[in-house]
């Protein structure tokens, strides 16, 4: 992709002291076969040497860009990427996740497919326990499969910019999802499994950030987060 043309994706990866996968989860998105995407890194005040690492990759590819800020949290950290952001489209990576090489191939042909929706999500592969405690019923354990993580979320960048991400440390991809659904936003679950979620990672967050949702997206929610 030459610098003259604009990306159809904007990967957004909020990190903070992932020094140890965070090459992991950029190499995955070098290896997309969808070519149109610009990579934003946003390193929430990482006191390891995980800005160095991006550094690294920023040499190789001029599609790579890196914000360091203090920390705020993933909340605050996304947000900064959005308004980086001049995709179409904004999507996001947990930085202990990785993407299959079809991941934004597979993303690109469910926006073709379906020009009315402005945010996808869903599509995720589980590395490790495939259940979580539900929200509202911690004794009842529900399938991964049947929540929205938030690393999965592909939104039209205009509707991105509008709602915005609270600066929240934990679920603020549960209450974007939340607030879209109150605005009417137009939803879709994608559902070939091409996002890797990690739930081995010893200081993962994801757990805390998922929607446990009925089988029709467009019906009520509970949050999980």
């Amino acid at each position: 992709m030459s610098q003259q043309t604009a990306p159809f994706f904007s990967v957004i990866i909020p990190t903070y002291n992932r020094a140890y996968c965070i090459g992991r989860a950029i190499e995955s998105v070098l290896v997309q076969t969808e070519p149109h995407w610009e990579l934003i890194v946003v390193d929430d005040g990482s006191t390891d040497n995980t800005a160095e690492i991006v550094r690294e990759y920023i040499h190789r590819e001029q599609r790579i860009k890196l914000v360091v800020q203090s920390n705020h949290g993933t909340g605050a950290a996304r947000q900064t990427g959005i308004r980086l952001a001049q995709g179409d489209f904004v999507t996001f990576l947990d930085s202990d996740d990785e993407y299959e090489p079809e991941h934004l191939a597979v993303r690109r042909r469910s926006i073709q497919a379906h020009p009315e929706v402005d945010l996808f999500f869903g599509g995720v592969h589980v590395i490790g326990s495939p259940l979580v405690p539900d929200r509202h019923n911690p004794a009842v354990l529900v399938p991964i499969e049947q929540c929205a993580v938030g690393g999965t979320f592909v939104i039209r960048r205009s509707v991105a910019a509008a709602l915005g991400f609270s600066p929240l440390r934990y679920a603020d991809d549960a209450d974007f999802f939340e607030r879209a659904i109150d605005a009417g936003i137009v939803t879709l679950r994608i559902t070939e499994p091409t996002y890797r979620y990690n739930r081995l990672s010893p200081d993962s967050l994801c757990n805390q950030r998922l929607l446990h949702l009925t089988s029709d997206s467009h019906q009520s929610i509970n949050t999980y987060g």
